[in-house]
C-alpha cells in the first residue's frame, strides 16, 4: 500500500478507535434518559429517574424553583438508589422500569448494542491482522463490521428514543417531562463516527482504479 494511503488508513483507524470508546461509554452507563413526574407541591420531595441499556437509578430529590411542575434537575443533591432491570437480573427490584415501560424494548436495545459491540471486536482483529505483511485486504471486511456496528449503535438508540417517548405518552405513568442525557450524546456520536469511518476506511482500502482508458484493473500497482 502506498505510503499517502496507508496514512489515511491510519488516521481513519483513529477515528473509529475513538468512536469504539464512545459505544463503550454508552453501552456501560445508565445516562441515557431523564425522566421527571409531575409534582404537585414544590416543597414536597419527589423521584426522578434515569437509565441505559442495562440499569436504572432513582433518585429523591427536592425540586427546583422552576414553574414547569417537573421533578428535577437530576442533579440535585438526594438519596439515589441504582438496580438492574428485573428482566436481566430476577433478584434486583425495579418496578419502576416493568411499569413504565415496555419489556421488550429495553431487551431490544440491549441485544442489539450487543451485536454491535461484536462487530467492533471482530472488526479490531480484521484490523489488527491487516498490519501483516500482504494482509491488507483485510481491512476492507474490517470496514465492514465497524459500518455495521455504527448501524447496530443507531437502531439502539432509536429503540430507546421510541421506548421513553411511549413511556412519557403513557397514561399508565407518572412520567410527564423526560430529556437524554450524556450517554445518549456518546452513542449517537459512536454510531456517525464508526458508520463514516468504516466507510473512508473501505474506501481507502480498495485496490487503485486505472487512471487512463488503455489501463486496466490487472495493470494497476499490486497491494504491498
Amino acid at each position: 500500500m502506498p505510503q499517502t494511503e496507508a496514512l489515511k488508513v491510519r488516521l481513519t483507524l483513529l477515528c473509529v478507535l475513538a468512536g469504539i470508546v464512545l459505544a463503550l461509554v454508552a453501552v456501560v452507563t445508565d445516562h441515557w434518559a431523564v425522566l421527571s413526574p409531575h409534582v404537585e407541591h414544590r416543597n414536597a420531595s419527589c423521584q426522578a429517574a434515569h437509565f441505559g441499556l442495562w440499569r436504572i437509578c432513582t433518585k429523591r430529590i427536592v425540586p427546583g424553583d422552576g414553574k414547569d411542575r417537573s421533578c428535577g434537575p437530576i442533579t440535585l443533591p438526594g438519596e439515589k438508589n441504582c438496580s438492574y432491570f428485573r428482566h436481566f437480573n430476577p433478584g434486583e427490584s425495579s418496578e419502576i422500569f416493568e411499569v413504565t415501560t415496555q419489556k421488550e424494548y429495553s431487551i431490544s436495545a440491549a441485544a442489539i448494542a450487543i451485536f454491535s459491540l461484536g462487530f467492533v471486536i471482530v472488526g479490531t482483529a480484521c484490523a489488527l491482522l491487516s498490519f501483516r505483511k500482504k494482509r491488507d485486504y483485510l481491512l476492507r471486511p474490517a470496514a465492514m463490521f465497524f459500518a455495521f456496528a455504527g448501524l447496530c449503535i443507531f437502531v439502539s438508540v432509536e429503540v430507546t428514543r421510541q421506548s421513553v417517548k411511549r413511556m412519557v405518552d403513557s397514561e399508565d405513568t407518572v412520567w410527564i417531562k423526560y430529556y437524554y442525557s450524556w450517554s445518549f450524546a456518546c452513542a449517537c456520536a459512536a454510531f456517525v463516527v464508526l458508520f463514516l469511518g468504516g466507510l473512508a476506511l473501505l474506501l481507502f482500502s480498495l485496490p487503485r482504479m486505472p487512471q487512463n482508458p488503455w489501463e486496466s484493473c490487472m495493470d494497476a500497482e499490486p497491494e504491498h
